[in-house]
């Protein structure tokens, strides 16, 4: 079910059960070939493609596009509000839904930047309603839900995901090959670096990139992204099945 499509005794009338889904992204550079709106692009696709599976179980919000980018400034066309700023918005879009009695709140992020500041808000959220045990709020950014994309998806060059790299790449070249700008086979590596690992550390885009990406963007190919959307999604309504049976209690799901 879509938000914006139900009037408010509708939404009244749902289960406090049915897990609330808030999709979160960006609006941020990718380099020199993608559009500053991919990873809102990119969620949405693998949202709309999980939506079929979950029939009436599970309830979206729109897209919230605005992310935490500061890290991309340096290049023009990238929105972001401040990080504690995006935080709280975070938070109290999710207390809107505590205010209406729903208890299974999840985030479906889609950037990068977005993942500590959601896990913060939720977290911030946890502590204010400690008295109750039945809530279930969650964050989860969909590639690193389970899905295998080197099992899946044939020929693909990188481990793990990128900026503009050939994850995010070939995803565009299927979604919309219109917004890919220049010949891709000539975008060179960027490698992704080892930046002083297990330790984080904080870093601004140009500190690893100049031209504004990071990965092997002239492998992507079209069918490496009808691959990858298949396999993200799925893992999305993977993910969202176990909110739907959670009995209300468990610790261990």
């Amino acid at each position: 079910m879509d938000l914006f499509e139900l009037s408010w005794p509708a939404v009244k009338a749902l289960n406090r059960d049915t897990p609330v889904v808030i999709p979160i992204a960006a609006l941020e550079q990718h380099g020199h070939h993608l559009p500053v709106f991919t990873d809102s692009l990119l969620l949405g696709e693998v949202l709309r493609r999980a939506k079929p599976e979950l029939a009436n179980r599970v309830l979206f919000a729109p897209l919230y596009w605005l992310g935490n980018s500061e890290h991309h400034l340096d290049f023009p066309g990238t929105m972001t509000a401040s990080p504690r700023v995006y935080l709280d918005s975070l938070r109290d879009m999710a207390e809107n839904f505590l205010h209406h009695g729903f208890r299974r709140i999840v985030f479906v992020n889609g950037h990068g930047g977005n993942i500590v500041p959601a896990q913060q808000a939720l977290f911030e959220l946890r502590q204010k309603y400690r008295v109750k045990s039945d809530l279930l709020l969650l964050s989860a950014t969909y590639w690193t839900l389970g899905a295998e994309p080197l099992k899946d998806v044939p020929g693909l060059k990188q481990d793990r995901m990128g900026h503009a790299c050939e994850w995010e790449t070939s995803m565009i070249m299927r979604l919309a090959p219109h917004l890919v700008v220049g010949d891709v086979s000539k975008v060179p590596d960027v490698q992704f670096g080892c930046a002083f690992e297990p330790a984080h550390r904080a870093w601004v885009m140009q500190d690893r990139s100049v031209p504004g990406h990071i990965g092997f963007s002239r492998h992507a190919t079209p069918e490496k992204g009808e691959g990858l959307f298949n396999c993200f999604s799925k893992a999305v309504v993977v993910m969202l099945n176990r909110i739907v049976a959670w009995d209300g209690r468990e610790w261990d799901v």
